[in-house]
C-alpha cells in the first residue's frame, strides 16, 4: 500500500497494486481534489509505468496538470517497490564534462559505435549513432555487422541531407563532428567525406578514456530501458527494429534531464522555451489553487541557452 502526500505531509491519495503492476481504485480526497483529479492521476501513473518520478512531474505538467512533487513520486514508488520497473533506474552520477559547447542545434554533433549482442555467444551487431550536442536529439543511426569507416561515411552523408547541413554551410557556420579515436573515426573513408562536406572532424584527446561522455551517456540510457535485449538479437532485422523503436522513444517522448526534461526533438526544432513557459505557467495555476501545499517558491523551468 502506498500513499501521495503533500509538501505539508497530509494524505492525497491512496492506492495499492495488483499482481500485474496495475492500480486499486481506492482513494483516499484531501485539500479539496475532485474525485476526477485523483482518477486522472491513477490513469497518468498506470501509463508512465516506465518513467522516473523525475520524469513524471513534468509529462504531467505538459498535459496541464500538476499533482505532486518530484520527490513525493519518489516515495509512493519507492514505498510500492516499483522502482526498478521503471527505466532500470539508474544510480545518480554526475553530469559529464564536454569538450565542445552549442547554443544552437547542428553545431556539434557527436558519434560513436556500441556493439549489442547476436543470436550466438561471441557474434554482434553493430550500433553507430549520431546525435547533437545541443538538443541530445539522434539525428541518426544504422545497424551493421562490422565496424567500417565506408559505414559510418555513408552514415553522415545521409544525416547531413536529412538536416540540410549544406543550407548551414552556405551561411559560413561550419559543424564540428566529434568523436573518440577509434579506427572508423579515423578511417581515410570518413576523413574525406566529411572534408567534403564542409564538417570538421574533432577527436578525443589522448590517454582520456571519457572524452566523448555525451555518446557514452546515450549508449547506457540504450542499454537500460526496460525493453532492452541483453541476451541478443535473432536477426539483424529485429535489432534494426528495437532501434528504430528506440530512437522515436528517445528523441519524441523521453524527458531529457540534461535539457531541463523536455524531448530532444522539442529542443531541436526550438520549440522548448515555449514548453517550459507553459509548464511554469501550470505550477503558478497549481500554487494559486493550494497555497498551503508550497512552503517555497514554483521551479523555474528557466531555459537553457547553450549545452556542454
Amino acid at each position: 500500500m502506498a500513499a501521495v502526500t503533500d509538501e505539508n505531509g497530509s494524505q492525497v491519495v491512496g492506492y495499492s497494486y495488483d499482481a500485474d503492476g496495475n492500480l486499486s481504485e481506492r482513494t483516499v480526497l484531501r485539500n479539496n481534489l475532485t474525485a476526477t483529479y485523483t482518477y486522472d492521476y491513477q490513469n497518468h501513473l498506470t501509463a508512465m509505468k516506465n518513467q522516473t518520478s523525475s520524469e513524471i512531474v513534468p509529462m504531467l505538467a505538459d498535459r496541464g496538470s500538476y499533482i505532486a512533487s518530484e520527490s513525493t513520486f519518489y516515495k509512493v514508488l519507492k514505498e510500492a517497490k516499483q522502482l526498478t520497473h521503471r527505466g532500470r533506474e539508474q544510480r545518480k552520477h554526475k553530469r559529464p564534462i564536454s569538450t565542445h559547447k552549442a547554443t544552437r542545434a547542428n553545431q556539434v554533433w557527436m558519434w560513436d559505435i556500441t556493439y549489442l549482442n547476436g543470436p550466438i555467444k561471441g557474434m554482434h551487431y553493430y550500433l553507430y549513432m549520431f546525435s547533437d550536442l545541443y538538443s541530445r536529439k539522434i539525428v541518426g543511426w544504422e545497424v551493421w555487422e562490422s565496424e567500417d569507416a565506408k559505414h559510418a561515411s555513408e552514415l553522415v552523408k545521409r544525416i547531413y541531407r536529412d538536416e540540410k547541413i549544406y543550407i548551414r554551410n552556405m551561411q559560413k557556420e561550419p559543424l564540428v563532428l566529434h568523436s573518440d579515436n577509434g579506427s572508423p573515426m579515423k578511417g581515410t573513408t570518413m576523413l574525406e567525406t566529411l572534408y567534403a562536406l564542409g564538417i570538421t572532424p574533432s577527436k578525443s584527446r589522448p590517454r582520456v578514456s571519457n572524452d566523448n561522455p555525451y555518446a557514452e551517456s546515450l549508449f547506457k540510457t540504450l542499454k537500460y530501458v526496460p525493453n532492452f535485449q541483453p541476451q541478443g538479437f535473432a536477426t539483424l532485422t529485429e535489432e534494426r527494429l528495437w532501434v528504430k523503436r528506440f530512437v522515436e522513444w528517445y528523441n519524441n517522448e523521453h524527458r531529457h534531464s540534461g535539457i531541463n526534461y523536455v524531448t530532444p526533438s522539442q529542443r531541436h526544432m526550438g520549440m522548448d522555451q515555449e514548453v517550459l513557459r507553459k509548464r511554469k505557467e501550470v505550477y503558478e495555476k497549481a500554487k494559486e489553487r493550494h497555497p498551503e501545499r508550497w512552503a517555497k517558491g514554483t521551479r523555474a523551468w528557466s531555459f537553457q541557452k547553450k549545452n556542454g
